[in-house]
């Protein structure tokens, strides 16, 4: 368990934290849509079934999915080309899954951000919005969004155990500091746009892991590290000139639930 305490650890612990508090934004305020359809007495009650759920599922599903990263040494499907046999495992197709999800979810969010359609779509809008009702639809809203940060997680710890740190340490911080983190992203949305465009890099990153039987090497997570730090610099100093300036910034679409 010495690997915990390593410079690397704490450096992927605290940015995949970070990097889970920010992609998380869109679901806290789902989620916080449908709790305001809720008595204020029954309001409180919900967040901690919500932060409680969201851990656990999280962790069930890092828990599986890493076990299968780790142990899937298994060859499923395997090629032969120009008489080299090409043999690609479960941990491979994991991996190449996850990368073409991760890149997909990554431009479609992008989009929507910039020009897509704000609402959001749970199915029967004329139900009544009793309190069981309501926490069904808050479960499935985290678990739809819980996916590709599971998916993240994986691309960029390499331990589970940090994975699950970085998660835990993420759901309580939005449970306690939502609104504030919700405010300050909508006044800085450029840092919601750099989250996500290293979300293209972890995917990217994923899908080229997924296909190392065929080219023989793999990214460092170091470089993608590197990158988010100096991006994530360059826009500090971005918004300290900004600030100075009093310019005004872009507005995304926020996601709305239809009423």
């Amino acid at each position: 368990m010495s690997y915990i305490f390593t410079i690397d650890s704490l450096i992927s612990l605290i940015t995949l934290a970070l990097l889970e508090i920010v992609l998380g934004i869109d679901n806290v305020i789902f989620v916080s849509i449908l709790m305001g359809r809720l008595p204020d007495d029954k309001k409180l009650l919900s967040r901690k079934i919500w932060m409680v759920l969201g851990i656990a599922v999280r962790t069930i599903l890092l828990l599986g999915l890493g076990w299968l990263v780790t142990n899937g040494n298994t060859e499923i499907v395997g090629l032969d080309i120009a008489e080299k046999h090409i043999g690609f495992t479960l941990r491979n197709l994991i991996l190449l899954t996850g990368g073409l999800f991760l890149l997909y979810k990554t431009v479609k969010e992008i989009h929507e951000k910039l020009e897509g359609d704000e609402e959001f779509n749970l199915g029967n809008k004329k139900k009544k919005a009793s309190f069981a009702n309501i926490m069904t639809q808050i479960v499935l809203v985290d678990m739809i969004f819980s996916f590709d940060s599971i998916i993240t997680a994986v691309g960029m710890a390499k331990h589970v155990e940090i994975m699950i740190c970085a998660v835990v340490i993420a759901m309580i911080i939005m449970f306690f500091f939502s609104e504030k983190i919700s405010t300050f992203i909508h006044k800085h949305p450029t840092l919601k746009m750099l989250a996500l465009a290293f979300l293209l890099m972890v995917g990217f990153s994923l899908f080229f892991e997924g296909l190392q039987p065929i080219h023989g090497s793999h990214i460092e997570k170091g470089y993608i590290y590197f990158a988010m730090a100096f991006s994530f610099g360059v826009e500090m100093l971005n918004m300290w000139m900004r600030k100075r300036r009093n310019a005004k910034v872009v507005e995304l679409h926020e996601p709305k639930l239809p009423e």
